[in-house]
């Protein structure tokens, strides 16, 4: 891991297209600002874990189609 400290309206530039800017500092809160193409997904990193887990979730198919909805019941059966 690279550690770069920063003051308050300092950059960091990652690649050609990523800035990250401190925008504020109040006690043990910054405030960053991230520059970014929009196809570059930035998340924090708990809603990231979040998303990761449920897609896994959402990966595994029950061995028991009667604990799927109708619906998913019916998607499975056609496949």
């Amino acid at each position: 891991m690279l550690v770069i400290t920063r003051k308050l309206e300092e950059k960091i530039t990652i690649g050609n297209d990523i800035t990250i800017s401190v925008l504020g500092i109040k006690g043990n809160h910054i405030k960053l600002g991230i520059e970014a193409p929009r196809h570059t997904p930035i998340y924090r990193t708990e809603v990231y874990k979040s998303i990761v887990e449920e897609n896994l979730r959402a990966a595994v198919v029950p061995q028991d189609v009667s604990l799927l909805s109708s619906n998913e019941q019916t998607e499975v059966l056609d496949e």
